[in-house]
């Protein structure tokens, strides 16, 4: 749709004038011819930057633009303060409108901010919270030691911690080949997508409120992932009891080792935003946490990707794959995520900051 031009309303102008506003048209008349020159210059070069001519753009053209978007601001003020006829009132809305879009608003579309956030920005913001990943790990491998321990001493800690929905045949006392069967391999891919979906709806829930809990100094993001872990550990006792822990790792690695990744980035970006409040340095608590929770905004984003994989993961190649192409599958996405995340985009990160 062509933008409307200055001709167009002043036409307009004119042929709607009658005797009784000639006074207030003589007056837009004289306001227009005034700032005439500034509009046309100004929406010159708004035709060219909507035309995607930004290359023949000159340095002064560039350079007076936000200065030509200031002066036509000012007179749309103007023009409503005064009442100016509507003819110049719409076309200085319209003119201002396009101004703020090239001079605010964004530079890039949604591919590009995607291929930028996925080429480095989000490798970035995840090794900018490496404290923060580092001590929810030790809470993690902690809280799955505790729980370990919990079961070993008093097996009735395990219906304690343990969700009733893993508590099927998966209990104490079980036999190896009812505990084999819970990681059998299945022969049809029917109802795995909804499946699918569930696993995604819940670990999303789980790292969403790892995240979320942040702002209490972290302390409850801590507690959620220690937790967490405690029914980790419980159920890796349970299956080592029957020498299956390496089959009960070999079905979680396939999917865990993005799942986890994904909990623990979720729950060092909670804490990162709690470090932030409690300790903001020499800033102001707002603004450091402002600071923590777009960083940690960047690597929930992340976060929620990850776990759309895991629930891929999780609901086709662990249910379809035999126990070895289990293992590679998670060794090499544990590979895979520790390749992306600490060592690609460094030399671009040293480059913007040379």
């Amino acid at each position: 749709m062509k933008a409307p031009t200055l001709s167009m309303f002043t036409r307009k102008a004119e042929i709607e004038a009658t005797p009784d506003i000639e006074a207030a048209a003589l007056r837009s008349d004289r306001f227009r011819l005034q700032r005439e020159g500034e509009w046309r210059r100004l929406e010159d070069i708004l035709h060219r930057l909507e035309k995607g001519k930004l290359r023949k753009l000159s340095d002064k053209d560039v350079l007076e633009l936000p200065a030509l978007y200031r002066m036509a601001a000012s007179s749309l003020a103007v023009a409503r303060e005064t009442s100016l006829d509507s003819a110049t009132l719409t076309y200085l809305e319209s003119l201002v409108q396009r101004a703020w879009f090239q001079v605010y608003g964004p530079r890039y579309g949604l591919t590009t901010w995607l291929r930028q956030f996925l080429g480095g920005n989000l490798s970035r913001a995840i090794r900018e919270i490496w404290l923060d990943i580092c001590v929810a790990l030790f809470v993690m491998v902690m809280g799955t030691i505790a729980g370990w321990l919990l079961v070993a001493r008093d097996v009735e800690w395990y219906y304690s911690l343990v969700p009733t929905q893993f508590t099927d045949s998966r209990v104490p006392g079980a036999s190896r080949e009812v505990l084999m069967e819970s990681l059998k391999v299945e022969e049809s891919a029917s109802g795995m997508s909804a499946f699918a979906a569930q696993l995604f709806t819940n670990n999303a829930g789980v790292s969403i409120l790892a995240f979320a809990l942040g702002f209490a100094f972290g302390i409850p993001s801590l507690l959620l992932l220690i937790y967490n872990m405690a029914v980790l550990g419980a159920m890796l006792w349970l299956f080592s009891s029957q020498d299956l822990t390496w089959e009960f790792a070999a079905w979680l690695s396939v999917h865990g080792t993005t799942e986890l990744f994904a909990i623990l980035l979720a729950g060092a970006a909670g804490m990162h935003i709690g470090r932030k409040m409690a300790f903001p340095g020499h800033k102001s608590i707002l603004a450091a946490a402002a600071e923590g929770g777009r960083r940690g905004a960047q690597v929930m984003v992340g976060v929620v990707l990850m776990l759309v994989f895991a629930a891929l993961l999780e609901a086709f190649p662990r249910q379809l794959a035999g126990q070895e192409a289990r293992a590679i599958i998670g060794i090499f996405m544990l590979l895979f995520w520790l390749a992306y995340f600490f060592v690609y985009g460094r030399d671009k990160t040293a480059e913007d900051t040379a």
